[in-house]
């Protein structure tokens, strides 16, 4: 038998799962919401409820050349981080002072949306090519960690490495 993955390895996992829902057709990316050691929420990236999928309908982004990071309002889908909120907010579950595990960074619409929904921490392990969203959060109370799966390690934004291994 395997060596027992720590929290934040079998969270991260779980969001990775999480990402294949996905319809996206540029990224495949998962969140969950966690406290307590419990799932309070998961949510994927795509087109709102009832709309087709960009992976039917094709990706206007992409279509239009639009890099990575930008341009967010020419996208029909919502974002993981965000489908996590709603669905927490849809079923009355209170998120504050949850962790988000996430598959890449949060851009910066995301992040506005984190920061005011009381979330103390984001442990992801993709990189999102954002660097207002980046520097909000270090103005922000929100932790923020990059998950090295292959090292078991958390990287923090202070530059500490913290082991996670719990």
């Amino acid at each position: 038998m395997g060596e027992r993955p720590s929290y934040d390895e079998y969270f991260m996992e779980m969001a990775h799962v999480v990402s294949t829902r996905s319809t996206c057709k540029r990224r495949k990316v998962g969140a969950i919401l966690v406290k307590d050691k419990h799932i309070l929420s998961t949510g994927y990236n795509g087109a709102p409820k009832g709309l087709k999928h960009c992976s039917d309908v094709g990706c206007l982004r992409s279509d239009l050349k639009v890099p990575s990071g930008e341009r967010h309002e020419l996208c029909r889908g919502l974002h993981a981080e965000q489908n996590a909120i709603i669905q927490a907010a849809v079923f009355g579950i209170s998120i504050k002072n949850s962790v988000l595990y996430c598959t890449n960074t949060p851009c910066v619409v995301c992040v506005k949306m984190l920061i005011n929904a009381d979330i103390k921490e984001i442990i992801y392990s993709g990189d999102y090519p954002d660097d207002l969203a980046k520097k909000i959060i270090d103005e922000s109370n929100i932790n923020i960690r990059n998950y090295n799966k292959k090292k078991h390690i958390c990287y923090s934004k202070n530059e500490k490495n913290i082991n996670t291994d719990e």
